[in-house]
């Protein structure tokens, strides 16, 4: 067994460099077609460009090799594509500026969170032996992740941006904290779940026939629903406080499996978007821009305008788009941030955008099949938050600028523009990258022998780390019958204790 876990270890690990080499071709063949039909013709910046990016992929490619080698092949690629995707679509946005008298060096920028977010995600594989050795620090986190959301209120540090204030400014720059927020939150939601799903998952009263949670116990869901209401209206946030309520009630339902946690959820969610569409202007705007974005009343009142502007971006686009540096999104407000969905449609065409939507699918997928994977329920829980917050994202952006939702503000992983979101996403995926190492480490009960072998360092460190629990500690629970588990798992158990 251990060969055999050796030979898929190295065949991940080519298939790794391989898929690396195709997406290092996409973000160049991107930007060389950006320069070429936008910048005047291809110049030496290119060659430099395409150095960086090489080189900083062989280095995340040997990191991954050395501490996590038998982490995911996938996930890495994706990210460096959809990086270098959008960092050449920000340059087209930056060209279609200054042709409009608007001189922008958001690309410039970007390059450089880039470049600091795939250098902290190598930092975080190298540094952290095992993502268990997290839930020490559970409410650590929690406290963490209040703080960054609650920072941008504090006079003189916070800033209001567009009417929403989820900013700070750091020795001269613009940060959001929200964005490390959300993976603070989903360590510190792990950990409580993972301690609590026991009471959590007992059942309450039966209504029409669905079994409802005990009252007793909607404590946790109704703070994370006011504190989600709270940051609507402190904040001016809407996408922010529909990303963390959607979070918490998805991780709740995956911790208990009970879908009774969903209908709760989903009524606290309706009641609220309902109160807040009453009580809140700014939040009213959005619905009408939603609902009537083509009234003319409507556009000529500015409230629709960056909606509209960007549905006939899409449609100019139509299937196969009009090429990287032919279109127009310089006439659609912030392209370059919320609305760089409609420009690279527009350029790309709906075959470009459904590849772009099929990655993100992909990077998803690969997330919940780490959470499958990995035996711990504290990984699992971390690697289904991940994965959904990411497809929380994408849904709410495309459903926004698509019309199928109303707007909220969130930003598109990887693509656009935003330090703090490159970072974040960037760390996110070095946590799933740990998580899959231990996950396809563990998928045998021989240890993986060798001079690289992070997963039996990292069982050897638990060993004496108190606080931590083992790898085996899922499956005591269920022999033991201690959580709730599906139809046919003690029988599973059985087998497994026949088949030693």
């Amino acid at each position: 067994m251990a060969t055999v876990l050796a030979v898929s270890v190295r065949v991940g690990r080519r298939s790794e460099a391989v898929l690396l080499v195709f997406a290092c071709a996409i973000a160049l063949g991107a930007r060389a077609f950006v320069d070429a039909n936008a910048g005047g013709g291809i110049g030496a910046s290119l060659g430099i460009y395409s150095i960086a990016v090489i080189a900083l992929a062989v280095a995340a490619h040997t990191v991954v090799r050395l501490r996590a080698p038998a982490a995911d092949p996938i996930l890495l690629p994706a990210a460096f594509a959809l990086t270098g995707l959008g960092l050449a679509i920000i340059r087209r946005i930056d060209f279609a500026y200054a042709a409009r008298g608007r001189v922008t060096h958001f690309a410039d920028a970007q390059e450089v969170w880039a470049v600091v977010g795939i250098l902290g995600a190598m930092l975080v594989i190298g540094l952290l032996k095992d993502h268990r050795l997290l839930r020490r620090y559970t409410y650590t986190a929690g406290v963490l992740g209040l703080v960054a959301l609650m920072l941008p209120l504090v006079p003189g540090v916070g800033r209001e941006v567009n009417g929403a204030r989820i900013w700070i400014s750091l020795f001269g720059r613009s940060l959001q904290p929200g964005e490390f927020a959300k993976i603070a939150f989903v360590i510190f939601f792990a950990g409580y779940l993972v301690s609590n799903r026991d009471t959590l998952a007992l059942a309450g009263p039966k209504v029409l026939g669905i079994r409802l949670p005990r009252p007793r116990d909607l404590g946790p869901l109704l703070i994370v629903w006011a504190a989600a209401l709270l940051v609507q209206v402190a904040q001016r946030d809407l996408g922010a406080s529909l990303l963390f309520y959607g979070l918490f009630v998805a991780m709740l339902y995956v911790a208990t499996q009970r879908i009774s946690w969903v209908i709760v959820g989903l009524a606290l969610f309706a009641a609220g978007a309902v109160a807040a569409g009453t009580i809140f202007a700014h939040v009213a705007a959005r619905y009408d821009a939603w609902l009537h974005a083509l009234n003319p009343s409507v556009y000529n009142s500015g409230k629709s305008y960056q909606l509209v502007q960007g549905l006939f971006g899409m449609a100019s686009g139509g299937l196969f788009g009009t090429g990287l540096g032919n279109g127009s999104p310089g006439l659609v407000p912030f392209a370059e941030s919320d609305f760089i969905v409609p420009s690279l449609a527009e350029e790309l065409g709906l075959t470009g955008l459904m590849a772009v939507l099929a990655l993100y699918l992909v990077m998803v997928q690969r997330a919940l099949r780490t959470a499958i994977g990995v035996r711990d329920g504290f990984g699992k829980l971390i690697a289904v938050g991940l994965g959904f917050s990411m497809a929380l994202q994408i849904f709410v952006v495309v459903g926004g600028v698509t019309r199928v939702i109303p707007l909220t503000g969130l930003t598109t992983p990887f693509l656009a523009y935003g330090g703090s979101s490159m970072i974040a996403n960037w760390i996110a995926i070095a946590l799933l990258l740990r998580i899959s190492d231990l996950a396809r480490a563990s998928a045998t009960d021989v240890p993986l022998r060798g001079a690289s072998a992070p997963a039996d360092t990292a069982r050897t460190a638990l060993a004496s780390a108190p606080g931590v629990e083992e790898n085996t500690v899922e499956e005591n629970n269920v022999e033991e019958g201690t959580v709730p588990v599906p139809d046919g798992a003690t029988d599973a158990v059985a087998e497994r204790k026949a088949a030693r």
